[in-house]
């Protein structure tokens, strides 16, 4: 299943893209059990497959083959509800297939060609530090340029998303507690990045996390090594590597970091960048208004978002 929010007569709700169609997958929910003659099908669609994709997490595996079956159902039986179901892609806006998380984890150094153009050791342990919910934006979204700084640069992260709660898991149960993966662009503000030890500063900025295309759920990309990743700038290929690179892989960073903290569902990992970055480059290369970045990766789709100069000036 590729699961996204999408927008609509000024409504974001959960759903998921099959082919060119978009589906609600709520009101999918809801028309199967009208069909089945349930009393308090709202209410028990709402309980099982909610209207945002953020509490569809909370429901786990359970909640995500019952979404399936919705699916299954309207497209055999597309006129059986009273409220629009199926879009065309083109009549909604995609938006992020998590849009407040509760933690956003992501994971700097975890790339080994990344780790040696910064001039650095591999690390015996994950570097972590965060983001947060205002960073995101959906795949339809242009990535806003503020003029605090002229260091804007991307980063490819192939990211996951937590399904269900997972305190002191094991590597070899990892991937049971993944709901699935996406792509996120770990835009950074490389000189605001550097004023302190801490990079917090640079990471957190309005709009600096575009996520999409959509999430691929686990019961269809079960094994999150051997991906290819790859990101372009108006066109031109500027990182590149396998997620076979990685220092630190998802069962390593399921476990290491549900050893630290409670992980919920819907939190967000992002599991780092290879190497490329525009600030690596020799000049230094960074993104300016109007280039379009692209990022590929196998088995998951492609992210693409432009970016878009603005007078409105966040705090940092």
């Amino acid at each position: 299943m590729k699961l996204i929010n999408y927008t609509a007569a000024g409504y974001t709700r959960a759903g998921a893209i099959v082919e060119d169609k978009v589906i609600d997958l709520n009101y999918a929910y809801q028309a199967q059990l009208k069909a089945e003659g349930k009393y308090r099908y709202e209410e028990i669609a709402h309980a099982f497959v909610p209207a945002t994709a953020d509490e569809l997490y909370q429901g786990g595996k359970e909640s995500l083959q019952l979404a399936q079956g919705a699916i299954d159902f309207i497209l055999a039986n597309p006129e059986s509800f009273d409220k629009k179901v199926i879009f065309n892609k083109e009549e909604v806006k995609v938006e992020a297939p998590v849009q407040k998380p509760g933690k956003i984890i992501c994971v700097g150094h975890n790339y080994r060609e990344h780790i040696l153009e910064m001039g650095r050791e591999l690390p015996s342990n994950p570097v972590i530090f965060a983001k947060f919910a205002n960073t995101i934006l959906g795949p339809d979204d242009d990535i806003p340029f503020y003029p605090i700084s002229d260091q804007l640069d991307y980063e490819a992260e192939f990211t996951f998303v937590v399904g269900k709660q997972a305190r002191n898991v094991s590597e070899e149960d990892a991937l049971d507690y993944v709901a699935g993966y996406t792509i996120t662009n770990d835009v950074t503000y490389r000189d605001i990045q550097r004023r302190t030890l801490q990079w917090l500063q640079g990471k957190t900025v309005d709009g600096s996390a575009p996520m999409g295309p959509y999430l691929v759920t686990s019961d269809e990309l079960q094994d999150p090594s051997g991906l290819d990743v790859v990101l372009k700038v108006n066109g031109e290929v500027r990182q590149k590597t396998n997620t076979a690179n990685l220092v630190f892989d998802v069962k390593k960073l399921v476990s290491f970091l549900s050893n630290l903290m409670t992980l919920e569902p819907g939190d967000v990992v992002l599991t780092g960048t290879p190497g490329g970055v525009g600030v690596a480059m020799d000049p230094p290369q960074f993104l300016k208004d109007g280039d379009v970045v692209t990022i590929e990766i196998d088995k998951v789709g492609t992210l693409e978002n432009k970016v878009k100069a603005t007078e409105v000036v966040p705090t940092v």
